[in-house]
């Protein structure tokens, strides 16, 4: 009798393992939720492997990785070299995007608005806090700006979309980066907190004369209203696939450790200033061989027949020699991936 319970124990246990091997968990950026989501969908029907990723923010991304709680992390803030060879853990871009101000001002239509990176730090430090303001009327001459305070939006959780925002304002704003700084959170002195990418889209949606950011993909899908920022060359550029790409173009990143790079405030003339990527977080020596052969399997997906829905939805899909590096970093990191 004690053996049959063995046997049906040790029975029971390959079947819930062999089920779990058909699914994989990740967690992480608001900021590529949209196509990890889609990438996931797509990837389930081909190969049957079920990809469960939670959309919690880049911050509690790199801790549930951290913590061994899911087979890959998500983050739009690069973690450093030192960092990843302290954890344990390798690491690889997947996508491009954008992080986009968006407002909500009864008759300014999408891309009509003009911001530089210094006028939109000091409407988030609070010294901007009527859309009359000089300032703005002297980037906006032909628009009919109301005299009202200016609702400022922020992330209330750790993002790297905030960390993208925040690292461009701290380039654009010598006040910024000596009293703020950057981070995937920060003290805000000004606004209200609202969580992930989702969060942020509803209350701009919800809150007249309302201020946020957000990545593009929100923006088109909810459909609000954005505002074109001026880059390093002194243009204004609208948030795009092409700009973003022009960003993300710009960076050697065969010289590049891990991929370390952040592709904001670029010099490219055409380049949209506050361009982000998101990075996978993975172990180089996981406990569950498998499964990390798995993941790879779906980022492999992801990065040849999947950059197709990247394109649909507005993000940038890495170019050839990038996703082969990527692949060739695959190959030396995670010795169990191959």
């Amino acid at each position: 009798m004690r053996r049959s319970l063995t046997l049906i124990a040790a029975a029971l246990l390959t079947l819930t393992l062999s089920a779990r091997a058909d699914q994989l968990s990740g967690a992480g950026s608001t900021f590529a939720y949209p196509i990890i989501w889609k990438w996931a969908q797509a990837y389930s029907e081909v190969d049957g492997t079920l990809v469960d990723y939670q959309s919690v923010g880049s911050s509690t991304g790199v801790n549930r990785i951290r913590e061994k709680a899911v087979d890959f992390g998500a983050s739009d803030k690069p973690l450093k070299p030192e960092e990843l060879d302290r954890l344990g853990l390798g690491q690889f871009p997947i996508v491009f995007g954008g992080v986009v101000p968006v407002v909500n001002i009864a008759g300014i239509a999408p891309g009509t608005m003009r911001f530089t990176g210094a006028v939109l730090a000091d409407i988030y430090m609070g010294k901007i806090t009527r859309w009359s303001d000089p300032a703005l009327k002297a980037l906006n001459p032909d628009l009919a700006l109301p005299d009202s305070l200016i609702a400022v939006i922020h992330r209330s959780d750790g993002s790297g979309t905030t960390f993208n925002w925040v690292s461009y304002l701290s380039k654009a704003s010598a006040e910024w980066k000596r009293t703020l700084g950057e981070g995937n959170s920060v003290a805000w002195p000004v606004g209200s907190g609202e969580r992930g990418n989702e969060g942020v889209s509803l209350a701009v949606q919800r809150t007249a004369n309302a201020i946020g950011y957000v990545e593009f993909t929100y923006v088109t899908q909810a459909k609000l209203s954005y505002g074109l920022v001026q880059n390093r060359a002194g243009h204004f550029i609208a948030p795009s696939a092409a700009s973003f790409q022009t960003a993300a173009l710009a960076v050697d990143w065969t010289k590049t450790r891990d991929f370390y790079a952040t592709i904001n405030d670029s010099e490219a003339p055409e380049a949209y200033p506050i361009a982000a990527t998101t990075f996978i977080l993975m172990y180089r020596k996981p406990a569950d061989a498998a499964r990390n052969r798995a993941a790879l399997s779906f980022f492999d997906f992801a990065l040849g027949a999947g950059s197709e829905y990247a394109s649909q939805l507005g993000y940038v899909p890495l170019p050839e020699p990038l996703v082969q590096q990527v692949k060739n970093y695959w190959a030396a990191t995670f010795k169990s991936g191959s």
